[in-house]
């Protein structure tokens, strides 16, 4: 009997019913077009089977133990047992250590050269296990820049000393604030940042130190703490990229700079306050998730929300309104829906504050208060330039509000957003806005509310029985299977990995027109259009508990704030 580890690996993988005898046929024409590249690869690369199908394989063909990074506990004192140079030249990461043996996650474990090389940098004996190189890049970025960002901040702490002795040397602030690690600092702050998935950084000064905290999934976490002597350079060194006036310390300033990171440019923009305990920067990594390429079907609509929006969206002209609070994701659906229209037939002009992703085939101005471009001023320009569809980032102010609605009564097709808690609360705002009842009828075709909730962590996902209390909250009449997160490695132990949106849409058909023309009430609109299919925003979230996407924590968080 031929031992599987003599078996070639497209043997194994058909074998397993990974592949089929065409594909192996396939892969062995298209790995002779590129001599050196190894077979998995090539059948990885056309989809013929997946990392982990090969690495199954490879654990049966090497006889090696495979580990799963994502759900492992990683020892960070293993980790740094070797430099970060030798875990990328090899795509490798020590994973445990247990007295002189350190046990090492490779993406190919019969590298012996790379064996070699750890056993001499860590003085340990290598036990080496197998893992998708994937998920080893994965661990490096973030076990790395973590340590990167840990060391800089340690860097900054001993640079400065008591808040005595910084006021005592103010002379040489200024010398201080090109220092080297400074700059390290900010960049692995970038860099942490963009490896953990966060949205902004939050630094602020407090009585004793400088807090460095950063919104990963909407929650803000606390990362880092420096020294309150050294705050002060480093909100000025982040004024310097941000092209802000360093010598202001008493009004907001906002500003932006880019910044290399991670193999991208990050686009960043800044904001400082000032607070009694010194100031605040909040600063929003921009450009480097893959949200501004998402299409609308992959917003996360229910079937039924979506075909409603579909419909929406398809209007020749008139308004259509997106809501939510800041973060709700407005942004990227009005972008999605962009994409969608953005065609050579049509002429797209939008005015935004700011800019947050730039889209190819589409004029995009970025509002300058300071200049005296603001919406107002930004929107009569567009009118000018024979527009098809407009987008307008945000109606902030009457003077917006009247100018595009009659944009939208006047053959364009008008996309923009405003803050409200759900979608019938728009017409009121408008109305609000000093907008007559009847042009925000004649004008508005739909509207689109949305929230960000947390999603539980497939990696520790465990389902119980529903509660008497949450049998009452979900509206159901005997208990059913719900889900919630345990915490494990892969979500940091919150029990929640990324997030997906829920919707409330309506169109505003006919009878609805009639109802906001004669000043019908917010609760009158919305019994109506829950007749014409509108789902609500806490139904749309009820759903996903049932469904197991979420937990009745998150029900519980958002609908009481809607």
């Amino acid at each position: 009997m031929v031992q599987q580890r003599n078996l070639p690996l497209g043997q194994l993988l058909l074998d397993a019913g990974f592949i089929t005898p065409e594909q192996l046929t396939s892969a062995l024409a298209e790995q002779k077009k590129t001599p050196g590249k190894r077979l998995g690869d090539v059948m990885i690369e056309l989809n013929y089977i997946t990392e982990k199908n090969l690495m199954q394989c490879l654990q049966q063909r090497l006889h090696v133990d495979f580990v799963d990074l994502e759900s492992t506990t990683i020892n960070p004192d293993a980790v740094h047992t070797i430099q970060e140079s030798t875990a990328r030249k090899y795509s490798l990461i020590p994973i445990a250590r247990s007295g002189n043996y350190l046990t090492v996650a490779m993406s190919d474990p019969m590298n012996f050269y790379a064996i070699e090389d750890v056993r001499f940098e860590s003085r340990c004996e290598v036990k080496a296990v197998l893992s998708t190189p994937s998920q080893v890049r994965r661990m490096i970025e973030k076990f790395y820049t973590q340590q990167q960002a840990r060391q800089a901040a340690s860097d900054v702490n001993e640079e400065f000393f008591t808040q005595k002795e910084i006021e005592a040397m103010s002379s040489e602030m200024d010398e201080r604030i090109d220092s080297a690690p400074i700059v390290r600092l900010i960049n692995s702050i970038v860099s942490n940042a963009i490896q953990l998935g966060a949205s902004d950084v939050h630094i602020e000064a407090t009585r004793t130190h400088s807090k460095i905290r950063m919104r990963i999934d909407g929650v803000l976490t606390d990362q880092m703490r420096l020294n309150v002597a050294a705050h002060n350079t480093l909100i000025t060194r982040l004024k310097i990229m941000g092209g802000l006036n360093i010598a202001e310390r008493r009004i907001p300033q906002d500003g932006r700079f880019e910044m290399p990171a991670e193999g991208i440019t990050a686009d960043i923009r800044l904001s400082i306050l000032p607070t009694v305990t010194g100031e605040k920067a909040v600063i929003r990594v921009l450009g480097t998730q893959n949200t501004s390429n998402m299409t609308i079907q992959q917003l996360g609509f229910a079937q039924k929300n979506l075909e409603l929006f579909d419909h929406i969206i398809k209007s020749p002209h008139g308004i259509i309104l997106v809501t939510g609070p800041t973060g709700s994701g407005k942004s990227t659906t009005l972008y999605a829906v962009l994409r969608q229209l953005n065609t050579s037939e049509v002429n797209i002009v939008t005015v935004e504050d700011p800019v947050e992703y730039r889209m190819e085939g589409v004029n995009q101005v970025q509002v300058n208060p300071k200049a005296g471009l603001t919406f107002a001023d930004g929107l009569r320009s567009i009118l000018r330039q024979d527009p098809d569809i407009i987008m307008i980032g945000e109606i902030r102010d009457s003077e917006t509000a009247q100018i595009a609605i009659r944009a939208a009564i006047t053959g364009h097709l008008v996309l923009s957003t405003l803050h409200t808690n759900d979608a019938v609360s728009a017409i009121t705002r408008l109305v609000d806005m000093g907008v007559p009842a009847y042009l925000v009828s004649s004008s508005v075709v739909g509207i689109l509310a949305q929230r960000l909730v947390k999603k539980i962590c497939p990696n520790c996902k465990e389902a119980y029985e529903s509660s008497p209390e949450e049998m009452i909250m979900l509206g159901i009449d005997k208990p059913a299977t719900l889900y919630r997160g345990k915490g494990c490695p892969f979500c940091s132990n919150t029990g929640y990995k990324g997030r997906t949106a829920i919707h409330e849409v309506v169109v505003v058909d006919k009878t609805a027109r009639a109802m906001i023309a004669k000043r019908a009430s917010d609760d009158e609109i919305r019994d109506y259009v829950a007749t014409q299919g509108t789902t609500f925003l806490s139904q749309n979230l009820t759903q996903l508990v049932l469904s197991g996407v979420t937990t009745t924590e998150e029900l519980i968080k958002v609908t009481y704030s809607v």
